[in-house]
C-alpha cells in the first residue's frame, strides 16, 4: 500500500494538471461565445407558421465545430433556432428501412424535442462533474496534512468525475451531431454504409449513424 497510493497520487495529479490545462486554454477561445444547449433549447418553440426548407439551404449547416466553454464542444446543432428546429424538417425526406411505415411529422417533433433534452440532461451531467472536479481539487489544495489513503481516494476520485465528464461530453457531441443531420442533410442514413438505419432504431436511439449490421461489424472490429 505505501508503494501502489504515492503512485496512484501521482499519476491522478498528472493527469488533473493536463485536464485543468485544457480547460484554461479552451475558456480563452471560448470568450463571449453561448453554449449549445441555450441556443438549440430555442428550437424546440420553432418558429410559427409551415413550409420545409430544401435540401440546398439546410445543407448550409456545416460540421464546424467552436469552443464555448471549459471542456465542452458547440457544433451547428445552435442552427436549430435559426433554422425553425423541428419545423424546418420534411418527414418525406428521411429515409426507412423496408417493411417501416413513413415517419410522420408529429414522430419527428418528438425525435426533435428527445434530442434536445437530452442535449439539456448532458450538459447539467457535465456541470455537475466539472463542480465535483473543483471541489475535488479544492479539498486536495487544503488537505496537504491527509494521509498516503486518504489522498489516493480523492485522486481516484478525480479520475472517477474526470471519466462520467469525459463520457457525457462524447455523448453531447454524438447528440449534438444527430440535430445537424435531423435539420441539415443525413438523419437516418448509415454513415457507413450509406443504407437506411431505420426508423425503429432511431427511435429506441435517435444518436445512432449506423445501421444495426455496420454497428455489430464495428463492434467486432
Amino acid at each position: 500500500m505505501g508503494i501502489i497510493v504515492p503512485a496512484l497520487e501521482a499519476a491522478g495529479n498528472r493527469r488533473l494538471n493536463s485536464f485543468v490545462n485544457g480547460v484554461e486554454a479552451m475558456a480563452e477561445k471560448a470568450t463571449g461565445a453561448g453554449t449549445a444547449t441555450k441556443r438549440a433549447r430555442k428550437a424546440v418553440a420553432g418558429e410559427p407558421g409551415e413550409g420545409t426548407v430544401t435540401t440546398t439551404a439546410r445543407h448550409k449547416t456545416s460540421n464546424d465545430t467552436t469552443l464555448v466553454a471549459p471542456g465542452r464542444t458547440r457544433t451547428p446543432a445552435a442552427t436549430a433556432a435559426r433554422g425553425g428546429g423541428a419545423e424546418s424538417v420534411d418527414p418525406a425526406e428521411l429515409p426507412v428501412r423496408p417493411g417501416e411505415d413513413p415517419w410522420t411529422s408529429e414522430e419527428v417533433h418528438e425525435l426533435h424535442a428527445e434530442l434536445i433534452s437530452e442535449l439539456e440532461r448532458l450538459q447539467n451531467e457535465i456541470d455537475a462533474a466539472e463542480a465535483a472536479i473543483t471541489g475535488l481539487m479544492r479539498d486536495s489544495n487544503d488537505g496537504a496534512g491527509d494521509d498516503q489513503v486518504d489522498a489516493g481516494t480523492k485522486n481516484i476520485s478525480r479520475e472517477s468525475e474526470l471519466a462520467l465528464a469525459n463520457n457525457a461530453r462524447d455523448s453531447l457531441a454524438q447528440t449534438e451531431h444527430a440535430l445537424v443531420r435531423l435539420e441539415g442533410v443525413g438523419f437516418g442514413i448509415c454513415e457507413s454504409c450509406g443504407q437506411a438505419v431505420g426508423k425503429a432504431r432511431l427511435q429506441a436511439f435517435p444518436r445512432a449513424t449506423l445501421c444495426v449490421q455496420c454497428k455489430a461489424k464495428q463492434e467486432r472490429r
